[in-house]
């Protein structure tokens, strides 16, 4: 009777213990179930979410450094690098601009400023720099930014804020030079002598209806008419968008290509640009945090923009 008992008080042993541990069994692989359910059905929510968690903004990673962008200033940096290869000027030049416009306006297009200052180089109509209609167009202000510059004798030699306040005549000129460094990874990605640093990103829900026409005359306006547009997408003035057409620009340059590329990128919410390609790698406003992606059939000479 003793062994009996003692048989009886052994756990998990007879016919009872048996059907506990297959029901504990089947309850441990209900529950893995529904944890690999419950981790899928979570992934791909993440996934859906996932362009909408980021907001929106650029990023510019050289070896230089990184600085962080709102859509306007990228734009806005994106537009003096193209005013620059319209002009031809050498990147130094560019740096200079990009310092300048930090110190001034953190590169934003300011309606007003000190006085009658406006636009990103905070140009006075009163000294002569035009009308303010005029000085808050971004090509303008850049183009007679770069005008007074190159008047500077040896400013390619100069400190960067000697030449820029030979410029601006402002106030503290030595306040320009806080910035150079800032301005040399800005001339780095947008002048494309890193390729493919510079990436912008905004919510799908944000993303607003094709204009790539007047996007493509406004590239050609910042650039210069040596910029040659073609590809089935309608050019002239007025035309309605295809959004399931795409254009191509001819890059004269490497270099050229990229600053045609980041310009795109950087006016993609704008004028409701979706992808962007060149030289092996790709751009989509719908993954633009992910930047640029490998892309074996992204020409070499063409940025391919729809």
């Amino acid at each position: 009777m003793a062994v009996w008992a003692r048989l009886r008080g052994r756990p998990g042993k007879g016919a009872d213990g048996g059907e506990r541990r297959r029901g504990g069994l089947a309850w441990a692989a209900g529950l893995s179930v529904l944890v690999v359910l419950l981790a899928v059905g979570g992934y791909a929510m993440f996934k859906r979410a996932r362009p909408y968690l980021h907001g929106s903004g650029c990023e510019v990673t050289a070896s230089a450094g990184k600085m962080s962008l709102d859509l306007e200033q990228g734009a806005n940096a994106a537009t003096i690098a193209a005013v620059a290869f319209r002009k031809r000027l050498p990147e130094r030049a560019v740096v200079i601009a990009y310092a300048t416009a930090i110190q001034e306006s953190h590169i934003r297009n300011l309606p007003s400023g000190d006085r009658d200052s406006v636009g990103m180089f905070q140009q006075r109509p009163s000294q002569g720099w035009g009308t303010p209609d005029k000085l808050r167009d971004p090509v303008v202000s850049t183009s007679k930014f770069f005008d007074a510059l190159v008047q500077v004798k040896g400013y390619l030699d100069q400190e960067l804020h000697v030449a820029a306040q030979e410029v601006q005549r402002s106030a503290d000129g030595r306040a320009y030079a806080q910035h150079e460094e800032a301005g040399e990874v800005l001339a780095t990605a947008f002048t494309g002598r890193e390729p493919g640093t510079a990436r912008c990103w905004f919510p799908p829900g944000e993303r607003t209806e094709s204009r790539r026409p007047e996007a493509l005359r406004e590239m050609r306006r910042a650039f210069g008419s040596r910029l040659r547009v073609d590809g089935p997408g309608p050019l002239t003035a007025g035309a309605v968008s295809r959004p399931d057409s795409w254009n191509a620009v001819k890059a004269n340059t490497p270099r050229e290509g990229w600053a045609v590329a980041t310009w795109a990128v950087t006016h993609a919410k704008v004028y409701g640009l979706t992808e962007v390609r060149y030289a092996g790698k790709h751009w989509r406003a719908d993954a633009g945090h992910d930047g640029w992606t490998p892309d074996e059939g992204a020409p070499a000479d063409t940025v391919i923009i729809k």
